[in-house]
Parts: C-alpha cells; sequence; structure tokens
C-alpha cells in the first residue's frame, strides 16, 4: 500500500489497521544516543486513545507501545550507560490491539456491505476490491493515528532538547470557541493537562507506575504481560483514580476532559457537545498547533514550503481543512492590514502582527508558527442514514449506530501536535545540514 511514509531525512512509515493485530511505526533518523522508554511514549497515546471520557468512543483500547527495534537492548560496553538508548538504526514501535473481540468484527461484517456515509468504506472498497480491510475500517480507521502520535513523540524529544516546543490544544468545539490566550500560558496549561492524564489513567498506573512492564524486559516477555492485560482491561480500568471535577481544577488548573486552557469554554463545549449527541448526531471543532523556538530561515521554497508541508495534515482522518496563521480571513484584510510589519529592538527583529503564522514564502520568520485543524463531525451517528449496497449497488438503509466518539476533536489535538513535530524535525535537519555546508564556504 502506497502513501503510509512520510518524511526526507526524519521518516516514519506505519502499518496496520483497526482490527488487525495491532499497529506499527518504523521511525528513520533518530540520532543515537537518546534514552527512550514505552513509558513516555504512552504519556501520550493515552491522550488520543478512546474510551477516556464522556466524549470519546467507548472502545477500551489502552493503547500500550512496545519498542520492538532501535534501542540498545543492552550497554554496549560493561558500564557505558547506554542501554535503551537509541542507537542510530530504524525505530519500530508496536502498538498492539487489545480490545479486539469477534462480537466488534461481527457487527462489521454484517454492515459493511451498506458504506457508511461520511467514512471511507465506499472510496476504499472501489479503489482495493473485495479484500479492502473493512473490518473497523483497517488502516483509514482514527486508530491509525495512534502511529503518528507514537512517531511524533519521538520527534516532539528531540526538538525540545533543541528548545523547540511544540504544543496543541481544542481551539473550538460544537461551535463554542476559546478565547484569545497568550501562547506561554497555553503551553504551560497544556503541561498541566498532560500530568493530569498520566496520574489518572489507570494503564499508566498499573503498567508503567507499578513497574510490570519496564525497559528491563525482553520483546516475548512483554507480550507475555499484555496478553495478560488483555484479559484484565475491565479490571484495570476500574482501579482508575478518582478525583471530581473540581478537585482536578483545584489540583492541576485544567479540565477534566478537554485540553482547552479556558475553564468556562471548556465546560460551554462539552455542554454543547452533549446536546448535540443526545440527538443521536455528532460535532466537530479546531484544533489549533504552536511552533515556539523554530529558528528563522527554516523550510524550502516551491514545493515544500513548511506550510504546505504542515498542510498535509489533511492526512489526519476528520481534518478537513489546515489554516496557517490568519487563514482564510486575510481575504477580508487589506494589504496593510496583513501584512505583518516589523523593527529592529536592540538588534532583534519585532513583527507588529503574525498574520503569516510564523511563515512566509514557504520560510520561518523566527515568531511562533500558528497551525489551525478543521475537524468534521464524527461521521458514525445515532441516526438511521440511506446508503447503497456496494456490491449490487441497490439503495439500503443504514441503522443507527451507538458505539462511537460523540466527537473527535477531544482527541485530535495530540495527533496534530505530534504530526506538527515529524514535519518541523524533518525540515530542521534539513535546515542544519544546510546551514553548515553554507557556513564553511563563507568562514
Amino acid at each position: 500500500m502506497l502513501g503510509c511514509h512520510i518524511g526526507r531525512n526524519f521518516q516514519v512509515s506505519v502499518s496496520g489497521g483497526s482490527y488487525q493485530d495491532g499497529l506499527t511505526a518504523i521511525v528513520h533518523g533518530a540520532a543515537p544516543g537518546m534514552l527512550l522508554t514505552e513509558q513516555e511514549i504512552y504519556g501520550d497515546l493515552l491522550l488520543r486513545k478512546p474510551g477516556a471520557d464522556e466524549l470519546s468512543s467507548p472502545r477500551k483500547e489502552p493503547d500500550l507501545p512496545v519498542i520492538y527495534n532501535g534501542i540498545n537492548a543492552a550497554d554496549t560496553i560493561e558500564g557505558a550507560g547506554n542501554k535503551n538508548h537509541t542507537n542510530g538504526t530504524p525505530l519500530t514501535i508496536v502498538i498492539p490491539n487489545l480490545d479486539r473481540h469477534f462480537i466488534h468484527i461481527k457487527q462489521y461484517q454484517d454492515t459493511n456491505r451498506t458504506p457508511r456515509p461520511g467514512h471511507a468504506s465506499y472510496a476504499s472498497f472501489m479503489k482495493y476490491g473485495v479484500n479492502d480491510d473493512a473490518i473497523g475500517a483497517g488502516i483509514f480507521s482514527g486508530r491509525y493515528t495512534s502511529t503518528i502520535v507514537a512517531a511524533g513523540y519521538v520527534a516532539k524529544k528531540i526538538l525540545a532538547k533543541l528548545g523547540i516546543k511544540v504544543f496543541s490544544y481544542v481551539k473550538e468545539a460544537a461551535g463554542v470557541a476559546c478565547p484569545e490566550m497568550d501562547y506561554n500560558e497555553i503551553y504551560e496549561f497544556t503541561q498541566r493537562y498532560k500530568q493530569m492524564r498520566c496520574d489518572l489513567d489507570p494503564f499508566y498506573q498499573e503498567v508503567y507506575v507499578s513497574g510490570r512492564i519496564n525497559m528491563e524486559m525482553r520483546f516475548l516477555e512483554k507480550m507475555r504481560v499484555l496478553a495478560e492485560i488483555e484479559n484484565e482491561i475491565d479490571d484495570i480500568r476500574g482501579k482508575a483514580p478518582q478525583m471530581r471535577p473540581q478537585e482536578i481544577a483545584d489540583k492541576y488548573g485544567v479540565h477534566e476532559i478537554l485540553c482547552c486552557p479556558d475553564m468556562d469554554a471548556s465546560n460551554a463545549m462539552v455542554d454543547a457537545c452533549n446536546a448535540i449527541t443526545r440527538t443521536g448526531d455528532s460535532s466537530g471543532g479546531i484544533v489549533e498547533v504552536v511552533v515556539q523556538g523554530a529558528p528563522a530561515g527554516l523550510g524550502e521554497p516551491v514545493f515544500n514550503k513548511l506550510d504546505a508541508e504542515l498542510g498535509r495534515m489533511l492526512g489526519i482522518g476528520a481534518v478537513k481543512g489546515v489554516e496557517i496563521g490568519a487563514g482564510f480571513k486575510v481575504k477580508d484584510m487589506t494589504g496593510y492590514e496583513c501584512n505583518d510589519q516589523m523593527r529592529s529592538e536592540n538588534g532583534e527583529v519585532i513583527f507588529d502582527s503574525n498574520n503569516a503564522g510564523g511563515i512566509t514564502g514557504g520560510l520561518t520568520t523566527g515568531q511562533d508558527i500558528v497551525v489551525k485543524l478543521a475537524v468534521k463531525p464524527t461521521p458514525t451517528i445515532d441516526k438511521d442514514q440511506h446508503t447503497i449496497d456496494k456490491y449490487t449497488k441497490e439503495n439500503k438503509a443504514l441503522s443507527a449506530i451507538t458505539r462511537r466518539d460523540p466527537t473527535i476533536v477531544g482527541r485530535i489535538w495530540p495527533v496534530a501536535e505530534n504530526y506538527t513535530a515529524m514535519v518541523m524535525l524533518d525540515n530542521l535537519m534539513a535546515h542544519y545540514g544546510y546551514q553548515a555546508i553554507m557556513n564553511a564556504y563563507n568562514n
């Protein structure tokens, strides 16, 4: 299958499907020497996984990753201290599907003749024919985004070491928008939100904090434990630490469900989403991603402009639009209003505005990079719809489906964050190489 690979310097290949044995992210370009653990990767995966709250699907996948290749299995010489450090070879991260039950497979088998409107099921059948992986939508399922989160976490960790922050949050849900806020304040909020989710996630505590799976274990030992966990999912979920919303707000300063930095907006978003859900329908929203600390001049011209590369986030399932900076609002501006005028203060370039979103000509300006993603409503809804039989082309009725995400926007922000990290690191590696060669000629 083509289309499952991205990058030139930092490259990622993904594989698997919603109801296959699992999914895989293969990362090329992670430099040697970085300590990497499954616990920290899972710390980002748990932000995306289903079944975490009232606004997500009831599927109970824990999304527990296993690092299969790409790190040292032992110190390379006695006392070297480089066990579990990346070694420069391709890094393989496996995410087994543990909540894969026949009852759910049978539900897909019973309905796969009638494509779900809004899903890829009709188009993928036309492309791949009768062998199309239609159980749970295969690689067209939102489950594949777990591979982006896993691989993107690696990129994000490298960027952080280089002083570049990548963070994301829910900007709008069900028509309710978060007010404009200082990005430094939003960054601090996102870090507290992530800490809250780790502290209260039962699998994070049961599997990693308790040491049930640790980096001293071999792959087969980890798989044995995961086979046990597959039969304990409900029991482990029942061990989730219990905190009331106000207790969470008091301790962490965050909302208990949504990664939105304004509490009033978060509550209004949840209320609006739930109101739509009660009618059997679904809702969408906007995710915003911010990059701070990227050097000026990063990117390439023409076909590989950085904003064009970020526009590839249309490849995230349910994303139907990508805006950089002011985005479509520029159509209503004059040139004078739209231009980000600049001045010099103490030898530093200061911009009066950031309508360009930190990118002009496909190259970074040194300002914050700001990207917005429009997320469509969940296509699986609790309403009867009309469709066709994909084999006979007869008109058919599709019954309401209750096992679904009321909205996807609350789970897409970590995908967007880590996808952005992959794009940024890929371009940063090229930028550093280019600058090193240029400096060698000019010095």
